[in-house]
């Protein structure tokens, strides 16, 4: 059974489901570009995957983040070695999971061949940031020569995950990223979607009149036991969905904020605690789980 065709058309999860369901064993043979990839079937199970200098597990997921290149399937041909034990379903659904967070990841980080560099000047105060082993070594090695490819083979990281890491250092406006021909891409660094997403919450609250008036019943703008109560509110649920890992993030910028409302600060302090807590998840934690996070603080009320 001999199966070829383009995967601007055909997802590859697609393609392999429909030859595992057979039993058949073959190699699947990809090439996108430079790049070149072999995902092996024994029996309709995938038993071995490499692309570039990746193998096993990881390669069927980067294989499977392709949106164009091409593809052939060549029966009965077996690997020399296997290095994937789980079942595809398992594989495919971690590869599907990957492939939406990827459509996430790519709209700061287009194309792999991209090179890191520090965005130096930066004012703005972006808080204490805790970053876990693997992340502090993903910082070590941007020098704005590696792109990040290199990186993750010098890191021996999947490029997933330094991806994720990169995505939050661009949206913080820490890192740019430009082309190998020294043509930096555009990153917005005070308009960027997290920053932009964080700032827009303001808590459900009724209308508000043309008076400052603090009563909240009579429609006019939160009090400060009002705001207190949504802070504590926000750092029950940012610290329910960041863990341990963002704890000190998130007490840091409920304390700032807890002093700025008793000063006065209003609303405001508020958007800015969310803002500074956003920009870290998406360092410490992806755009996925920011995002999640986000969604969770705009159903918050007064």
């Amino acid at each position: 059974m001999s199966l070829q065709g383009s995967l601007k058309h055909l997802h590859l999860a697609d393609v392999i489901q429909l030859i595992s369901v057979s039993g058949k064993t073959g190699m699947f043979h990809l090439k996108k570009e430079d790049h070149v990839g072999q995902i092996y079937l024994k029996d309709g199970n995938i038993v071995h995957a490499e692309v570039d200098e990746i193998k096993g597990e990881e390669a069927v997921y980067e294989l499977a983040i392709w949106s164009e290149g091409e593809f052939n399937f060549e029966p009965d041909v077996e690997p020399s070695i296997r290095t994937i034990s789980k079942t595809n379903t398992n594989l495919l659904m971690e590869a599907a999971r990957r492939l939406d967070e990827w459509r996430v990841l790519s709209k700061k980080i287009p194309s792999l061949d991209l090179i890191p560099e520090f965005v130096v000047d930066q004012n703005q105060d972006r808080g204490q940031i805790q970053l876990t082993t693997s992340e502090w070594l993903i910082l070590s090695k941007i020098n704005g020569k590696q792109d990040i490819r290199t990186i993750s083979k010098n890191c021996n990281l999947a490029v997933f995950d330094v991806s994720k890491v990169l995505y939050g250092l661009v949206t913080h406006g820490l890192v740019s990223l430009k082309n190998p021909v020294m043509n930096p891409v555009p990153q917005p660094v005070h308009s960027h979607s997290t920053a932009a997403s964080a700032s827009s919450f303001k808590g459900s609250t009724s209308s508000t009149p043309a008076n400052n008036s603090p009563s909240v019943e009579t429609g006019a703008g939160p009090n400060k036991d009002n705001l207190l109560m949504l802070l504590d509110k926000i750092k029950s649920i940012c610290n329910s969905t960041l863990g341990k890992q963002g704890e000190a993030v998130v007490d840091k910028q409920y304390q700032k904020a807890k002093t700025d409302i008793e000063r006065g600060g209003g609303m405001a302090a508020i958007q800015e605690a969310v803002t500074q807590i956003a920009k870290a998840s998406s360092i410490l934690k992806g755009p996925a789980t920011t995002e999640m996070l986000l969604e969770q603080l705009k159903t918050l009320k007064l």
